[in-house]
């Protein structure tokens, strides 16, 4: 039976993540009393070397925190290296075709297969012997294949996309989802808004887990969690880290007797 993150997504359960950008050695026990499910560490815009994101899994995973790694590219050798790091989730970035997806479940949940045997197996996943289907399910056994949709393309082809075997969950990414719709930032746009509810409608209907990452208030979470979210990615520890040290130097700033210091913004990765 499996456990961890897929199973609980499997069941319909709420999960609890933030995003790691530091491989610190005494980092890990900042989170490690937050009851998390999950680690975001996130390898598309943050400058994390192979070795140093495999300590990192390993480390999170001896924690029982499952380990969900976004590669830089939709690129099944990238999924594959960071599965064999020691990651259980393989977020791919900017998803929009069935082909990328089919790679991407390719690498997931058949390794080691490649090649004509691989994609014998993706056109008719029926086809494999009983043997080595088996062999390739417990060589796999509890991989979260995960697709980030932040674009109107991939939208539009949602469902398709999700019906592809193998996809366990949807991260909306609202930043580039804001930005490719022309309305950067405007995460309450009636029309943004209008999209990701068709995005957690549509995931949902087609039992795939979905969530979204925001690194402001928790108000944002509870939002899309009034709307069918069941993955909760809440901010990362250098936005938690920017927006403390900001409030708590304001405060000894106004004790003091001086100006307030202006946000300076989100941290968006």
């Amino acid at each position: 039976m499996e456990k961890g993150l897929l199973s609980a997504l499997k069941q319909g359960k709420t999960v609890y993540g933030t995003s790691i950008t530091s491989h610190a050695p005494l980092w890990t026990k900042t989170v490690e009393g937050a009851a998390l499910d999950f680690v975001f560490i996130d390898t598309e815009h943050i400058p994390l070397e192979r070795s140093d994101v495999a300590r990192m899994c390993q480390t999170y995973s001896a924690m029982g925190i499952t380990p969900v790694v976004r590669i830089a590219s939709a690129n099944p050798v990238l999924a594959s290296q960071i599965l064999d790091a020691g990651a259980k989730g393989v977020l791919a970035p900017y998803i929009e075709t069935i082909q990328q997806v089919k790679e991407l479940t390719g690498a997931v949940k058949y390794r080691p297969l490649k090649g004509k045997q691989l994609q014998k197996i993706l056109d008719d996943p029926d086809s494999p012997e009983p043997e080595l289907m088996n062999y390739i399910r417990n060589f796999n056994r509890g991989n979260v294949c995960i697709l980030n949709i932040e674009s109107i393309p991939a939208v539009e082809n949602l469902e398709n996309l999700i019906a592809v075997p193998g996809v366990d969950a949807v991260f909306i990414g609202p930043h580039d989802l804001s930005v490719n719709m022309g309305l950067p930032e405007e995460y309450d746009h009636p029309e943004f808004e209008k999209r990701v509810k068709y995005i957690i409608r549509t995931c949902r209907q087609g039992n795939v887990a979905v969530g979204i990452h925001f690194s402001e208030s928790p108000d944002r979470q509870i939002k899309w969690l009034k709307e069918g979210i069941n993955i909760v990615i809440h901010s990362s520890d250098i936005a938690l880290f920017s927006q403390k040290l900001k409030q708590d130097l304001n405060q000894i700033r106004a004790f003091n007797g001086q100006k307030s210091v202006d946000d300076p913004g989100s941290v968006i990765i």
